[in-house]
């Protein structure tokens, strides 16, 4: 696999929404896409991450953007989510972690002494040219959505 760099071309990618709905990169051509990667649904440091994406859900869409996010978890597991916390945008189910692994997010990781495969968090920027403008690894919930509308 070829390491993602800025100006490299986003992989394509396709997944069921929270509606089950198939999403695909392709489907967003001409926008700008922020796509999230987030370890699980309704854990403290994911939902920081989703509810202030949807604080500035409105600032995005200003500048044109278009939000996803993606996880491990089922469309029923999503629906729970977005429900509970009013998301205005999809959360895609990969739980094959195809895409986390075309983005170089599925890693391994390690708490308590034990290893393990999960998702690190991580965002990427695409351009409605579909190269990546933007890619953050290991963002911190809290402050991140503020550095990325600052690079829109």
């Amino acid at each position: 696999m070829s390491e993602l760099t800025v100006g490299s071309k986003a992989p394509a990618f396709s997944a069921p929404d929270q509606s089950s709905q198939t999403v695909s990169l392709s489907d967003f051509k001409g926008k700008l896409v922020i796509l999230y990667f987030y370890p699980k649904d309704d854990t403290p440091g994911c939902t920081t991450e989703a509810c202030s994406f949807r604080d500035e859900h409105s600032a995005f869409q200003k500048k044109g953007a278009v939000v996803i996010g993606v996880s491990p978890d089922s469309p029923k597991k999503h629906t729970k989510f977005i429900e509970k916390f009013s998301l205005p945008f999809p959360l895609l189910a990969d739980e094959d972690h195809k895409i986390c692994e075309a983005y170089d997010v599925w890693v391994e990781k390690s708490m308590y002494g034990k290893k393990y495969m999960g998702v690190e968090r991580s965002t990427f920027v695409i351009g409605p040219d579909g190269k990546l403008k933007a890619i953050y690894r290991k963002v911190k919930p809290a402050e991140h959505i503020a550095e990325v509308l600052a690079e829109l």
